[in-house]
């Protein structure tokens, strides 16, 4: 066993009945560990394929990011970004669109039947034709909302990371906007980890920026982006280093989730692994454990 391929061993200590991970980089797959096959459910990861969706239909010409979507006031780029006022579930909004960032289920729930419309296909297939598809993806359906309905497998969503490192099935102009901030300057909770001035995300992706503490590790780069689900998983994807983390649970997040992923503790890494973002030796604890 490598010393990377025992650092990912860490999660077998989660509690979670099954766990995977996978590290990727610029030329594909570093190490896994765990069921590679098994089909977890992705929650609120499920977003970063939706946004890629809605990316492509606008890169289809179907739609455009500034159109009105939403409550009044609102656009494509408000929903996709979390600015546009709608709460986490439902369709009363807290703040008028663009002041500030509510983490929104609902938005995206919107976003599906955007696409669904103008795709003239339910959102299921416009998602499966568009993102599914093209990355090779066939272990993973949709059985719920387009906000958290993604259930697939972790070689899946190592595809899904190894897209959003190199983008392939959105244009440049796509890709680069939706790992930018929108909506700068705005404050908001990132649901299960706190609250962040600014709290910035791009359309789909949260940005690591500087928050802190986080899920993502201080040994990211500010370029950092990803997601997280509610089961316990999440994707990072970190450009400057040229890497991605993917890690799925079937331990629904909850507390002991930030204990375990511990991207606020003082680092202290062995000589040689300094260069690897989201890794950090745990004072304490049996090897190494991950950060995010």
């Amino acid at each position: 066993m490598t010393g990377l391929e025992g650092a990912i061993a860490a999660i077998d200590r989660w509690g979670a009945d099954h766990a995977s991970v996978a590290v990727i980089g610029a030329h594909g797959v570093l190490a896994t560990h765990g069921d590679r096959a098994y089909r977890y459910r992705w929650a609120s990861v499920t977003k970063l394929a939706t946004a890629w969706a809605v990316l492509s239909a606008r890169d289809r010409g179907l739609l455009v990011l500034d159109e009105p979507a939403g409550p009044p006031g609102s656009t494509v780029r408000h929903l996709l970004s979390h600015a546009s006022g709608l709460p986490f579930n439902g369709e009363a909004t807290l703040a008028a669109p663009g002041k500030r960032r509510i983490y929104s289920n609902s938005g995206f729930d919107i976003l599906g039947a955007l696409v669904e419309e103008r795709a003239g296909a339910p959102f299921a297939a416009a998602l499966e034709s568009w993102v599914l598809e093209p990355l090779a993806m066939g272990g993973t359906v949709l059985l719920d909302r387009p906000s958290q309905g993604l259930h697939g497998s972790l070689d899946d969503l190592m595809a899904l990371a190894g897209e959003l490192l190199r983008p392939t099935i959105i244009t440049k102009e796509s890709a680069a906007e939706a790992v930018s901030v929108a909506f700068p300057g705005l404050v908001g909770v990132v649901p299960g980890v706190g609250r962040f001035d600014p709290c910035d995300w791009g359309l789909g992706p949260e940005l690591h920026d500087g928050k802190t503490p986080h899920w993502m590790a201080e040994e990211n780069s500010p370029a950092t982006f990803g997601h997280t689900g509610g089961s316990g998983t999440f994707v990072w994807a970190d450009p400057r280093a040229g890497l991605a983390l993917v890690v799925a649970t079937d331990r629904e997040f909850g507390p002991w989730a930030l204990e375990a992923w511990p991207g606020s503790r003082p680092p202290s890494s062995p000589r040689g692994w300094d260069s690897l973002p989201g890794w950090r030796s745990r004072p304490g604890s049996d090897g190494w454990a991950m950060a995010w």
